[in-house]
């Protein structure tokens, strides 16, 4: 069996779906399946080609195994509509002529957002006699016109249109979460929609097999401090205001300190933010590489996860989730519905507090401080769970026999 991936992220840029869609590649490899990856010369979250492919050096690689063909992209660190409009268009056209070169295939995998990748896809499995398999990771465009990020009503019908489309050529469909699921089945029951979720490698976030963390001296900590984290990328989705404004509310709590690990288009707000606030107790730290996560975690005691309060969002799941929960720490949730059921009222791996509000998240944040033997019990109770539920070998081996069958 031969498969194509076709996303427009991949390693060595870090983030949920790079790391996502490489460790399902390694394991389907691992089965036998023949696995190549077509992608974009890798310049997340920067918006800046990294250096060592800058020119197109790199045409083609091989990544723990896994052939990858890299095509060109335009980049630009400008936020404006129409820059990440060409960063999107300019991927589906480049892939498209880079695709067409290559062998046939049985499937081809396209990941989704960006939805118009769809379009290099379509064309692509036509090309290469390839069964389309249209994987969804968020619902895209409707979370774009819940977040407010697209307003325009010509626009978003071409992309309702240009998502009905992909789905109806498609031989299946795949949806992150139960949720993104069971929406695309209401509205295309004809289609043979797949539940794949996100997971983690618990033999590589595994606390057993770690020496002690040296994060907390080398950034200063104190060893009695209590350690709020936040790791990915700081953007409009998460609604992060409500981390800095639940520091406030602890700011006379010496020993708690909230830190936020990451990059994206929010952070220069949220920076002026915490100077506006004068907080001394919020942390901004750089990204890092996926191989010095296991650390940082082994070092921190609470992982918070927020996202605003949209409707959408109740069938969500960030991904940070089961990394975190895997290096057992615990967790103070800010989205409700699926994930509040998977992680707090099955799990018992953490707290959850409303999606905004600050008062809430301080709240919790309190009940850790003042009963710390909390985050030991609820750490190995979050492990268990996403071992039996979201281990990245089971949810590999089940997509494996789907296609198979």
């Amino acid at each position: 069996m031969r498969l194509l991936i076709l996303t427009q992220y991949y390693p060595p840029e870090i983030g949920a779906p790079q790391n996502r869609l490489h460790e399902l590649a390694i394991r389907l490899k691992e089965m036998g399946i023949h696995i190549e990856v077509l992608t974009a010369m890798p310049n997340y979250p920067k918006m800046e080609i990294m250096e060592a492919y800058k020119g197109g050096k790199i045409k083609e690689e091989i990544i723990d195994g896994i052939i990858v063909h890299r095509a060109s992209i335009f980049v630009s660190k400008s936020k404006s509509i129409v820059k990440r409009l060409l960063n999107y268009f300019s991927f589906v056209f480049t892939s498209y002529l880079r695709g067409r070169k290559l062998p046939s295939f049985d499937y081809l995998m396209v990941e989704s957002p960006p939805l118009f990748l769809g379009y290099s896809a379509m064309v692509l499995s036509k090309k290469l006699n390839a069964k389309l398999i249209f994987n969804v990771s968020d619902l895209w465009p409707e979370s774009a016109e819940k977040l407010d990020l697209v307003a325009n009503k010509m626009m978003l019908k071409f992309a309702y249109q240009l998502e009905a489309k992909c789905y109806a050529k498609s031989f299946l469909i795949t949806g992150q979460t139960n949720g993104i699921v069971e929406s695309i089945k209401t509205r295309f029951p004809s289609k043979d929609v797949y539940w794949l979720p996100n997971g983690v490698d618990l033999n590589y976030y595994n606390p057993d097999n770690l020496p002690d963390s040296s994060f907390r001296q080398k950034m200063g900590f104190d060893s009695t401090d209590l350690l709020i984290f936040y790791g990915g990328i700081i953007g409009y989705a998460q609604g992060l205001d409500v981390i800095l404004n639940a520091a406030e509310i602890l700011k006379d709590k010496k020993s708690v300190k909230f830190i936020l690990q990451g990059s994206g288009p929010e952070k220069e707000r949220l920076l002026k933010l915490k100077e506006e606030l004068h907080l001394t107790n919020v942390y901004f730290l750089p990204p890092v590489d996926k191989k010095e996560m296991p650390n940082v975690l082994m070092a921190v005691d609470i992982a918070v996860v927020p996202l605003r309060k949209i409707e959408l969002f109740q069938g969500a799941i960030p991904s940070k989730i089961f990394e975190s929960l895997s290096m057992k720490v615990p967790l103070i949730l800010g989205v409700d519905g699926e994930a509040r059921g998977h992680f707090i009222t099955k799990a018992e791996a953490g707290f959850y507090f409303e999606p905004e509000n600050a008062i809430e998240l301080a709240a919790c944040v309190m009940k850790f401080d003042e009963n710390r033997e909390l985050i030991t019990q609820m750490g190995n109770k979050g492990r268990s769970y996403v071992d039996k539920y979201f281990n990245r070998n089971n949810i590999a081996q089940n997509l494996f026999e789907k296609l198979n069958n």
